[in-house]
């Protein structure tokens, strides 16, 4: 992941976690998504089932604050980004879900904040999720 000219963030094998913060989202929020990352069972095993977690196969996660996950499409031809936490929440947050992952024992790398990023990305299999906060889906 690069910011301008410089690189910020770099893992191997593992998770790319583009994270969106909502209005109502709480450091229990993070703490509880970072432990459902770390150890839900999306990377194939000997027998080529999804059984192994990011912990299980020694991943790394890189965590990118993406706000505009929050865009809601659904009215009008422009998103609306109303359910965003607004920037100083979002950063606590997106920092503390880090953090908590990283106590978890998974190396993470994060974006920078607040900046243009450039993030390339090496899909390896059929795995993309949603995960949610609210466990609404």
């Amino acid at each position: 992941m690069r910011v301008g000219p410089d690189t910020v963030g770099r893992i191997g094998r593992g998770l790319l976690v583009l994270l969106g913060v909502g209005v109502q989202d709480t450091d229990e929020d993070a703490r509880s998504l970072a432990e459902r990352v770390a150890f839900l069972r999306i990377f194939e095993d000997s027998q080529a089932k999804l059984n192994l977690s990011l912990r299980d196969i020694g991943g790394s996660a890189l965590v990118v604050s993406q706000f505009t996950l929050y865009g809601d499409c659904r009215k009008g031809r422009r998103p609306s980004f109303s359910q965003a936490a607004p920037p100083e929440q979002a950063d606590a947050l997106y920092q503390a879900f880090a953090a908590h992952l990283a106590s978890l024992g998974v190396p993470v790398q994060t974006g920078a904040f607040r900046e243009r990023m450039s993030v390339r990305l090496v899909n390896e299999g059929p795995v993309t999720l949603l995960l949610d906060s609210d466990r609404s889906f």
